[in-house]
């Protein structure tokens, strides 16, 4: 069990307390704290007896859950954000769907919006073609739509688990992403390695969202468009890449209109000033990522030696769990 944490005491403390109250699953709960200055690390240790990773300086979602992934013992290994809490049963459900099958690396969680419960927060993902991903169900009632065992295209890295065997084989997560889109580079990474991933309803969580940075921070904004590039660039078919201008053009026309009746995630920065940031934010990222795009271009001739499917059987598994373009804006 890994959870990553940065400068939030109140929010870490509520999560550990959630996994105290795990039932019929023996586990290990390791910490890796990534520079915090409020006291995290001590109330981890002194309150809950967490195995505590310690660094210097904010090494990222990345690069910290493979220094907990690398530590954990277990066969199957879990991660929760600090700013979400589980459900009693949550760990021994997703322990149980990983378990079921021998091809199933990955579980994924039920998580609901913390603040308002009968909402759903995610329930698996979907993918954009143009390499944006979002929750399924994002934002939704919970009117019981999603509550079948069913394959999904990945997990939220949220509130997941993975076996680890499939992760030595693969490898952990991509580190020069950092924060945002990560899970969806591993998921989907897996998959065409030929593990499948399985949602279960009863494995629950309830999720602060955009508690790290906030929904309304630039940073955030960058590092989403920076990675839906590089994913794009190192995992997607090349019939697929080739459209992906395409796609996301058809995505910011979308956004661009639901922005004159301030919805869609542009409600997030109001006003001309608002839109403004959004646009400079959504270059920096571009920008960035052209810069990183030989790196993927390298890791994409590695993910050939664990690739189990074919190009055209990759695409047609994204467009199966594809989003719509009203959806992903």
């Amino acid at each position: 069990m890994v959870v990553v944490n940065w400068n939030r005491k109140e929010l870490l403390r509520a999560c550990l307390a959630s996994l105290a109250r795990q039932k019929n699953v023996d586990f290990e709960t390791i910490v890796v704290d990534n520079g915090s200055s409020d006291g995290s690390v001590e109330m981890a240790e002194r309150e809950f007896g967490a195995q505590v990773i310690r660094n210097p300086e904010n090494r990222g979602f990345c690069a910290a859950n493979n220094q907990g992934i690398a530590l954990a013992r277990g066969e199957f290994v879990a991660l929760l954000n600090n700013d979400a809490e589980a459900e009693p049963e949550w760990l021994v459900e997703l322990e149980r769907a990983c378990a079921s099958r021998p091809e199933v690396g990955m579980a994924a969680s039920k998580v609901l919006v913390w603040e308002d419960p009968a909402r759903i927060d995610k329930a698996g993902h979907l993918m954009f073609p143009d390499g944006q991903n979002r929750g399924r169900g994002s934002g939704a009632l919970d009117r019981g739509q999603f509550d079948r065992q069913e394959e999904v295209l990945w997990p939220d890295g949220c509130a997941a688990m993975y076996r680890k065997s499939m992760l030595e084989e693969i490898g952990g997560f991509d580190e020069d992403f950092f924060a945002y889109g990560d899970d969806a580079e591993l998921g989907l990474r897996a998959r065409i390695a030929g593990w499948l991933c399985l949602y279960t309803p009863r494995a629950i969580v309830r999720h602060h969202r955009g508690a790290t940075l906030g929904k309304d921070s630039a940073w955030r904004l960058q590092l989403i468009e920076r990675n839906r590039v590089l994913l794009a660039v190192k995992l997607f078919p090349w019939s697929l890449l080739v459209l992906n201008p395409f796609y996301y053009a058809a995505r910011l026309v979308a956004g661009a209109i639901l922005a004159r009746g301030n919805h869609g995630d542009t409600a997030h920065f109001p006003g001309f000033g608002g839109k403004l940031t959004i646009v400079r934010a959504l270059a920096a990222g571009d920008l960035a990522a052209l810069r990183l795009i030989p790196r993927m271009l390298a890791k994409r001739a590695r993910v050939r030696r664990i690739r189990r499917l074919t190009p055209g059987e990759v695409r047609r598994l994204l467009m199966a769990h594809r989003l719509s373009v009203t959806e992903v804006a």
